[in-house]
Order: structure tokens, then C-alpha cells, then sequence
């Protein structure tokens, strides 16, 4: 399953430290209309994968990018006041996103979990001689805290649909309402594996896990600094993936399959051109036939090893191309890699890895995976 999509801006949480209020404790301190919290099901909440409140808040809730939760005593009231309407560099979360229980559930975790005596380091540290742009995204709005260092998951996101400015202000100020009409742009074709918000947590939850932005505190100025920076990067990066399975041996050896596939929307995303699919071979590996647009076993430095290549001259959105290639001997595992020409994009995203294991079964790699 496809899971780029699904944290295209993540939750995070981060409470400003003048938000929080003076420390409380007691049934009667939350109010008496609190729903009453449950401890394990907020650590299940927190949890990364269900929200992303570990990436701005540490895993232990000790402090990151944002402030520490862990052992102050945040009230629910004033925690559900701030993560519904907050003062500082978060988006608002409806309760279709996480709702009053939930929050008292999380609230609850909080209140067990020991002070830390120091924040943690930031999971994406700004880099070096970091643009304007990528400062933004980076130390002041926290974008990158989710996204990475070159907020690759709303590039991809751009390149499923073609988004533009206009695309990606929606999906930052109405986050909620905006993915939600990706996704399902994106489950219109039934070639492609179908894409839901997803988490690991209450089984029907399909929470998104990022809100939405308010203009008054990211105003369209500074969205369009980190948009401008965004496209020096090449703004939209191809959701390529592939797969490789084992079939049943034969009397010549063993065959994969190898399939590749535009992620993007049919119609709508993007068209990549030049597209090459690498191979990576096991030493002493002898190739007995292959199928599709193959050009051979060549070598590679960076692979450091002979892989066997294919070369598909252009894959528009929701292309499906399908190779084989039989080995002589059977292969414990196997890696590849994706590469185009355009879009032209960033040196550090430009491949897209993926891989197979005889032990694991099948090995898939892509966007965001």
C-alpha cells in the first residue's frame, strides 16, 4: 500500500510554551465534563504512525522541535483549547482528526510519563547554509520536522495531481478537506493500490495527521517563500516505486518479475521521461533471458556491482510496466533502483530504491516508503 500520501503534513503538536498554563493534576483539575482519559490508549495515540506528535515532541514526549509534554500536567481543557485553536506554529486538528477522547486519552499518557531534564535533538536539524525557503520549513514553520530536510512527501504530493501554488495552499490551509479529495482522486483508478490515510491505532480510525493551518499565523507571504524554494528543488518528484517477486523455477533457472509504476493520478500527474530501471546482480550471477524494454548487464560504480537495465522511454501517470529477468541460479536478494531524466529534480532525491528478499518475500520500495 501506498503510503506517501498519508503524511503529506503530519501531526505535531507543537504546544508553545506560554500555551501550556500552570501544572494541575486530579480528576477535579480536568473539569468535570473531561471525558476521563485512558493511559494506554494515549500511548497508542502518540505513537508514530498513528500521529507524528514523536516528531516535533520526542518520543517520550521530552521535548524536540517543540515543546516537552511529558509530566506537566497540561489540563484537558487547555490542551484540547490549544490543539483545536493554537497560538503557535501548528495547524488546528478537527475532532474528525483527533477527537475530545482521544485528547484526554493523550493527556492522561502525558500525566505518566517522568519530566526530562533536556529536550532532545531536532529529528531534521536545519542544514548548513540553508536558503530562505528552506529555513521556513526547516526551524521556523517545522514543516520539515515531518517532511525532511527537502519536504519530499509535499513534492510528491504535487506530482500525483500536477499541483501548482494554488494546490498546495489548499492542502496547507485546509488540509483536512484537501487530502481527503486526493485520496480519493487517486482511488478512482483501479490499477493502483488504494490509498487511505491509515495508522496504527483503532482500526477505522483513517485519521489524517496533520490539521490545518491558520492564514493569520502562516500567512500566504511566507507559504509562498516556502514554495518558491520548493521548486529549486524540483517541486514535483515522481512517485515511481517498484517491486520485484520470485516465480516458480524453471528448467532454465529462476524468473522475476519487476514491475514499475507512476503512483500519479491517471490524467493528472505527472509524465516522467526517460525513465531507467537498475538491477543490482549477485556476484558470478548469470542473466539467461530477460523481457521488456532490457538493454543488458552493465556495470555500476555506485551499485559496485553489474546490474541488468531497462530503459523506458517515458511513463505518464498511472503507466504499469512490467519486465522479467531470469537468472541462472536462484538469488538471496535482490536491489534496484529507479532514475530518470525529467522531471529534473535535487541530487539527494533523484533514486528511488527498491528491493527483494528470498526470506522476506517481496521487497517494494518508492515514494515515501
Amino acid at each position: 500500500m501506498r503510503t506517501f500520501l498519508v503524511a503529506v503534513f503530519v501531526l505535531v503538536l507543537p504546544l508553545a510554551h506560554a500555551g501550556i498554563g500552570a501544572a494541575q493534576s486530579g480528576a477535579a483539575a480536568q473539569g468535570a465534563n473531561a471525558p476521563i482519559g485512558k493511559v494506554e490508549a494515549g500511548k497508542a495515540h502518540y505513537a508514530f504512525g498513528n500521529t507524528s506528535c514523536s516528531n516535533c515532541h520526542g518520543v517520550n514526549g521530552e521535548g524536540r522541535y517543540a515543546p516537552a509534554l511529558a509530566g506537566r500536567k497540561i489540563t484537558y481543557e487547555r490542551f484540547r483549547a490549544y490543539v483545536r485553536n493554537p497560538l503557535g506554529r501548528m495547524p488546528a486538528y478537527p475532532a474528525s482528526e483527533l477527537d475530545d477522547q482521544e485528547i484526554a486519552d493523550l493527556v492522561a499518557y502525558f500525566d505518566t510519563l517522568p519530566p526530562a531534564p533536556k529536550p532532545t535533538e531536532w529529528r531534521t536539524p536545519l542544514p548548513e547554509g540553508a536558503p530562505r525557503g528552506q529555513q521556513l520549513a526547516v526551524a521556523m514553520i517545522g514543516c520539515a520536522q515531518c517532511h525532511g530536510a527537502t519536504v519530499t512527501t509535499p513534492r510528491h504530493g504535487a506530482a500525483e495531481v500536477s499541483g501548482d501554488f494554488e494546490w498546495f495552499k489548499h492542502q496547507v490551509y485546509e488540509h483536512t478537506t484537501a487530502h481527503r479529495e486526493q485520496l480519493a482522486i487517486l482511488n478512482q483508478d483501479p490499477g493502483l493500490d488504494p490509498v487511505t490515510p491509515g495508522l496504527v491505532g483503532p482500526p477505522g480510525r483513517n485519521r489524517l495527521r496533520m490539521g490545518n493551518y491558520s492564514r493569520a499565523r502562516l500567512p500566504e507571504k511566507t507559504l509562498r517563500e516556502i514554495w518558491d524554494w520548493m521548486t529549486t528543488l524540483g517541486v514535483h518528484l515522481p512517485v515511481l516505486r517498484a517491486s520485484v517477486k520470485a516465480g516458480a523455477p524453471g528448467p532454465n533457472g529462476v524468473t522475476y518479475t519487476v514491475e514499475v509504476v507512476n503512483a500519479g493520478a491517471k490524467g493528472k500527474g505527472i509524465t516522467n521521461e526517460d525513465v531507467t530501471v537498475s538491477l543490482a546482480l549477485p556476484a558470478g550471477a548469470k542473466v539467461v533471458t530477460a523481457t521488456g524494454p532490457y538493454e543488458g548487464v552493465k556495470p555500476d560504480t555506485e551499485a559496485k556491482s553489474e546490474v541488468a537495465v531497462w530503459r523506458v522511454p517515458r511513463m505518464p501517470a498511472a503507466d504499469r510496466q512490467t519486465f522479467t529477468i531470469t537468472l541462472a541460479q536462484p538469488a538471496a536478494a535482490l536491489r534496484g533502483v529507479i532514475r530518470w531524466g525529467t522531471p529534473k529534480v535535487n541530487e539527494e532525491d533523484r533514486d528511488v530504491p527498491f528491493a527483494y528478499s528470498a526470506t522476506g518475500g517481496r521487497g517494494r520500495g518508492g515514494a515515501g516508503e
